[in-house]
């Protein structure tokens, strides 16, 4: 039998190594990012800028990530009100038929995107909403809302009912219970929810793909053209930007936490 030490340096060797697969590939984001060549590849003769400037004052890039950013505002908002306006709904009921309505609510998390992609496309061609804003963020709200509503179903788990009954028997109506109860208990996950659901709009690229054409360009798309045809550094940029940002944004929430 292995000594307790031994099992110990195994696990942790294991640990580390499933780290070192995950985060290596960003990190090799960097000095392609930083490559003095018009390819993607490592920097030869010294770093170089450049593609971070081509980024930073190219319209193309700027409008595309600008339109990633309104985007992915607007699905979360719209997102997180209808979330949690379900969320209580099926919480205040707490029935049989709410169970069903929450668990068809995650379907769209267990469909491979490429079906749901041309679920959408299908739909939107009839309604008129191919290559259009109102189809992007329509399709984008619909993927989000289950991020949403499990983060909010999370955060109401530990609601004690007797409060709600408390509040009532005082005279709150079902408004007031809802407002002055219900939604401060939820807001912890209606903030969660809204950070999902602006990522999953401004990571999602296989919609886009099937209901855009030359209309909306967000900023996965603009990367996907320039993988697809001529392979621009400019993508290990944005890459790295990215990156920074969310590591920023969670050391950010690290620090609040502590």
């Amino acid at each position: 039998m292995m000594p307790i030490s031994a099992f110990r340096i195994f696990f942790q060797t294991g640990a580390w190594a499933v780290l070192a697969f995950l985060v290596l590939p960003l990190l090799i984001v960097i000095p392609v990012s930083l490559t003095d060549t018009s390819f993607i590849g490592l920097p030869r003769d010294g770093l170089s800028l450049q593609h971070y400037e081509n980024y930073l004052t190219d319209r193309e890039w700027l409008s595309a990530t600008w339109t990633s950013i309104w985007i992915g505002v607007v699905v979360a908002s719209l997102a997180t009100a209808l979330g949690t306006a379900f969320s209580i709904g099926c919480w205040f009921l707490s029935n049989r038929a709410s169970q069903i309505a929450r668990w068809i609510l995650i379907v769209p998390i267990l469909v491979p995107p490429v079906v749901q992609a041309l679920g959408f496309y299908r739909f939107w061609v009839q309604l008129g909403l191919i290559d259009t804003y109102a189809g992007v963020i329509l399709a984008h709200t619909l993927l989000a809302l289950p991020y949403v509503s499990i983060s909010v179903f999370a955060a109401l788990a530990n609601l004690d009912r007797n409060i709600i009954r408390a509040a009532r028997g005082l005279g709150a109506s079902v408004w007031q219970t809802t407002l002055a109860v219900v939604t401060p208990a939820a807001r912890p996950g209606m903030m969660t929810g809204f950070v999902f659901a602006f990522i999953v709009s401004f990571d999602e690229i296989v919609s886009v793909l099937f209901i855009t054409v030359r209309g909306v360009t967000t900023l996965p798309k603009m990367i996907w053209e320039g993988i697809q045809e001529n392979i621009d550094p400019t993508i290990a940029a944005v890459a790295t930007l990215l990156v920074l940002l969310t590591l920023i944004a969670t050391a950010i929430g690290a620090l609040r936490r502590s």
